[in-house]
């Protein structure tokens, strides 16, 4: 039996506009239900004004920007004072969404074989790839579902 995007994605998946606060989309992360795996979710859909995909906010994505940008050219040899941190978080703070979420996004069709998704999600060291149709949203294929779904017919376990 062929097995599909469609077969291992998850249906269940926040979204956010662009123009939301950064705020609004770390409260989502950090309130993140387990997916029926165990696996939190750490990431949220961004949507642009007419509901297709703009971008997705992560977990990595909202530390990457919190953190201060000298550090992308002096490395991590500096100790910066707790006030500082504070200040940069203050910044972080009136940031929307647009201005942090990784645009491109790359997706998937609801078709697409598993073997395909793996071969990209390794290749490109993805963790989720959205999948679309009909320029909509319908579904996230998480890597960690994917793995669970592989191996546990493969080791013959129940993870509910």
């Amino acid at each position: 039996m062929k097995l599909t995007a469609r077969d291992v994605m998850v249906k269940e998946f926040n979204t956010i506009e662009q123009s939301a606060p950064v705020e609004d989309a770390v409260r989502m992360i950090l309130k993140g239900k387990p997916r029926e795996t165990g696996y939190k979710t750490v990431s949220v859909m961004v949507m642009d004004k007419h509901g297709e995909l703009a971008g997705v906010v992560s977990m990595f994505d909202i530390l990457y920007h919190l953190r201060p940008p000298i550090l992308n050219f002096i490395g991590d040899s500096i100790n910066f004072p707790e006030k500082e941190l504070n200040s940069f978080i203050e910044r972080f703070k009136g940031l929307n969404v647009a201005q942090i979420m990784n645009s491109p996004v790359r997706y998937i069709s609801p078709d697409t074989d598993l073997m395909v998704i793996i071969d990209r999600m390794v290749k490109e060291k993805s963790r989720r790839l959205p999948v679309v149709e009909n320029s909509k949203v319908i579904g996230i294929v998480y890597l960690a579902e994917v793995f669970c779904h592989l191996c546990k017919d493969w080791l013959k376990l129940d993870l509910k």
